[in-house]
């Protein structure tokens, strides 16, 4: 496998990384923006990309200089191109793409998406190449790809094969995460600030509604949200902590069992044995630790990654990457970003 520098500025994550055999990290560097939007509730967009010219080439530098890699010592250039704010999205490929003449290093777009799937065998393959074993990701499998911006099952087949079986039709968990949230005061992120008052919460005090019950593996969490906000303005923020901590174990109890019971139902439908959970809210405790008894019960096994490695990184950038580079994709100058879903 290859020697890749991966460049991520999809949101509000800066971030960088050189990866060479698709699992060995050399250097890798995230620049979070979290202070940044807090006071606005949320990612504002022109801050975001401001952000990202500011710190992408001392961030690369530091990187290169943590891996002990020069620029002529690798093997090309991947960067996401799609999805997510456009604005964001070009400030990395501008750089990519500078690089890229500068350089002759061949460019490589990367689905963001896509990628968190690959970041979540990265562990897995870590120890088997540190055991001297294969390190070919265990395919065919399904994915649950679980952020703020994206609830999608995949069912993927191959490196640069992943088919969309199903995603939510409105909010994604991780943005019904922060809504409720900030309904009931709790500030943002609010994904971290909810799972923690979960965790001493009595997920039975409330039967808040499960979405999207039939059939269908699609997901819906806009009713969900709206039964919160109805209970907190019929019976107003719960007055003491403990009641807080129920609301958020009743309403955090629905998103968990719809993620897992869809993801574990494509599973069996797409006839797998490994699945994949990812993406920024795969760091949350209970879903975690759900989708794991889950699948050790439905013989499954399960990849996920390090807490750390759940939110947007450049190191599954420069894998998947490399997969593509592989498999003969690379593009010219012309390369262009996409917010919207694509390659």
């Amino acid at each position: 496998m290859p020697l890749l520098l991966g460049i991520e500025t999809s949101c509000d994550e800066t971030a960088a990384a050189v990866v060479r055999d698709g699992w060995q990290v050399l250097g890798q560097r995230v620049a979070s923006q979290v202070d940044l939007h807090r006071r606005f509730g949320g990612v504002i967009p022109e801050l975001a990309s401001r952000s990202h010219l500011e710190v992408l080439f001392p961030l690369l530098e530091d990187t290169l200089a943590e891996a002990r890699v020069a620029l002529p010592d690798l093997d090309a250039l991947a960067v996401t191109v799609t999805p997510g704010l456009v604005g964001c999205l070009l400030v990395g490929l501008s750089a990519a793409k500078g690089l890229s003449l500068a350089t002759g290093l061949p460019l490589v777009p990367v689905n963001h998406v896509h990628a968190h799937i690959h970041g979540a065998l990265m562990p897995w393959m870590a120890e088997r190449g540190a055991r001297g074993e294969a390190t070919e990701p265990p395919w065919p499998l399904a994915s649950l790809v679980v952020s703020g911006g994206h609830t999608s099952l995949y069912a993927s087949t191959g490196p640069t094969a992943h088919r969309l079986i199903a995603r939510t039709r409105d909010d994604a968990a991780g943005e019904a995460y922060d809504k409720v949230a900030k309904v009931l005061g709790l500030g943002y992120p609010g994904g971290p600030i909810v799972d923690k008052l979960a965790q001493d919460g009595d997920p039975k005090a409330i039967r808040f509604p499960r979405g999207m019950r039939g059939a269908s593996l699609d997901f819906s969490f806009s009713g969900l949200k709206t039964a919160v906000a109805t209970w907190v303005r019929e019976r107003g923020r719960p007055a003491d902590e403990q009641g807080m901590r129920d609301l958020c174990a009743s309403f955090q109890a629905s998103v968990v069992e719809t993620l897992v019971g869809k993801t574990i139902r494509a599973a069996r439908r797409e006839a797998v044995r490994d699945v994949v959970l990812c993406g920024g809210v795969a760091a949350n405790r209970s879903l975690r630790a759900v989708a794991r008894a889950a699948c050790e019960e439905a013989d499954l096994a399960l990849h996920v990654p390090p807490i750390a490695s759940c939110t947007d990184n450049a190191a599954m950038i420069a894998y998947a990457g490399a997969l593509r580079l592989v498999a003969g994709v690379r593009n010219g100058l012309d390369l262009n970003a996409v917010p919207g879903m694509r390659i």
